[in-house]
């Protein structure tokens, strides 16, 4: 993963539950509707497939990584699938120190100050705030007051109506899983409607209007 490439549309798509005959379309359609970087979870069935077809159909146009890694056999098989980055739920010690060693960039879960303090210190590329939509934008803020240096990639309950607010209040990153990539929507292969909601997150995120930001 280039992580300054990510930086430039620091929005990550989370698909879970994706089948493997589907993940080239799928492909296409994240790619087409201008999404740069996606994550496919390990609890997805035969996640190792689809990472390896999603990295295969990309043929490099789009950062491919993998989520929910919970264990070491799950981090080895997501790297053997091509896996270039990791996203945990929580901070997993062993998977983190493995990634760092490796320079394997790395955004661990966590979600109060002192879970968001030990991820950073384990060597998070960035924190992964979750369930951040029960807590909105401002919990960030109140985060960044003492950790401004702590890089937040908030996660859970972002749309295009307040991605502006979690990035004013102190995200470096957001990640959407499930109001983009729905899982009726996959499994009836909408590939249009999941284009539709890609295009609106980022159109959400690049709008110059701040009348939505809450920070």
């Amino acid at each position: 993963m280039d992580v300054g490439r990510f930086r430039q549309l620091p929005i990550l798509g989370i698909i879970r539950g994706v089948q493997p005959d589907a993940v080239e379309p799928l492909v296409e359609t994240i790619i087409s509707s201008g999404l740069q970087t996606i994550e496919i979870t390990m609890n997805t069935p035969v996640a190792a497939e689809s990472i390896q077809r999603a990295v295969a159909a990309a043929k490099g146009r789009l950062t491919i990584g993998a989520g929910t890694v919970l264990t070491r056999d799950d981090l080895r098989s997501a790297l053997a699938a091509g896996a270039t980055f990791i996203v945990m739920p929580t901070l997993v010690p062993e998977v983190t120190k493995y990634c760092v060693k490796k320079d394997i960039p790395v955004f661990p879960g966590a979600l109060t100050p002192q879970e968001i303090y030990n991820a950073w210190r384990a060597g998070a590329t960035m924190v992964k705030v979750f369930p951040a939509k029960f807590f909105g934008p401002e919990y960030l803020k109140e985060i960044k007051g003492p950790f401004h240096d702590i890089e937040l990639l908030a996660v859970g309950g972002v749309t295009p109506e307040n991605i502006r607010s979690f990035f004013s209040c102190g995200a470096s990153a957001v990640a959407c899983g499930g109001s983009v990539f729905q899982p009726e929507w996959l499994a009836s292969r909408d590939f249009a409607r999941i284009g539709e909601g890609i295009k609106a997150l980022i159109a959400g995120y690049r709008s110059g209007d701040k009348s939505g930001d809450k920070c």
